[in-house]
């Protein structure tokens, strides 16, 4: 069974760009009232300025959606960064930055909707991603933060599921979006990382660069809000659930051997 969309209050982080604008104007086709959160407002839909990282930023800017929509009904947290290079040379300021948006960001969102969700039985829709389950080499922490949030993803839908409220995290593979661009590369200065981090990460922004457009993983998150019943976890793209089939049947070093090869 599917529910209307129609008319339901819909807060949608990282909607200036790629997955998250996607989402957003997708639910304002489907006839939502949607509020975008992000540090750069666009023209395309209502649009709250607030840096997700920045815990006062975010309630203020859901008190202020809640005040003109007097609720909240969908959450879905969008907003993400990645940075690149070996954990051993990442400064600790890189790591605090990206587990600042991708994971703590999230949590900021998920306090201040709350009680509004709560009141509605509202729905928690995270966008993580399939490294969650295949870390990356040299993209060590950016598979941390997205891990991060599939493990708070189930913990958090058994805190709230007594108050009608559900939880869906969503592991999309390689999207081709403005993220490959955006991305932090922390340089090599060693011999003993340098050309393997330079490679890993060309595979990784080829792959990205071939991956499926922001609209397919909208699609799905849109799908996901509708059902009666969503999913705790699900990959986004036929392939990436394969990769994770395969996971739950292969040996884990075999598996973190294979993905070694591939971006190592």
């Amino acid at each position: 069974m599917s529910a209307d969309l129609k008319g339901k209050v819909v807060v949608v982080t990282g909607a200036s760009s790629g997955i998250g604008r996607a989402a957003a104007l997708m639910f304002a086709k489907e006839g939502a009232r949607v509020a975008g959160v992000a540090r750069r407002t666009v023209p395309d839909f209502e649009c709250v300025s607030a840096d997700v990282s920045d815990e006062e930023a975010v309630n203020a800017a859901f008190a202020e959606i809640i005040k003109r929509h007097g609720g909240i009904d969908i959450l879905v947290n969008c907003a993400g960064m990645g940075i690149s290079g070996a954990a051993e040379e990442t400064p600790l300021t890189s790591a605090e930055e990206i587990f600042g948006v991708n994971f703590f960001g999230a949590f900021n969102a998920v306090k201040a909707a709350l009680p509004a969700l709560r009141a509605r039985g509202g729905r928690i829709i995270n966008v993580g991603s399939v490294a969650a389950e295949l870390a990356i080499p040299f993209q060590s922490f950016y598979s941390a933060t997205k891990a991060a949030l599939l493990a708070f993803s189930r913990a958090l839908d058994n805190e709230v599921s007594p108050f009608g409220v559900k939880v869906s995290c969503l592991l999309p593979g390689d999207v081709k979006t403005g993220f490959t661009a955006a991305r932090v590369k922390n340089p090599s200065c060693s011999e003993a990382y340098g050309r393997r981090a330079a490679r890993s990460v060309a595979v990784m922004e080829r792959d990205e660069q071939r991956g499926m457009p922001p609209e397919a993983v909208a699609r799905r998150i849109v799908a996901v809000a509708r059902k009666k019943r969503p999913p705790l976890t699900a990959p986004v793209g036929a392939k990436y659930g394969f990769f994770l089939f395969l996971k739950r049947l292969l040996p884990e070093r075999a598996v973190n051997f294979t993905i070694g090869r591939i971006y190592g």
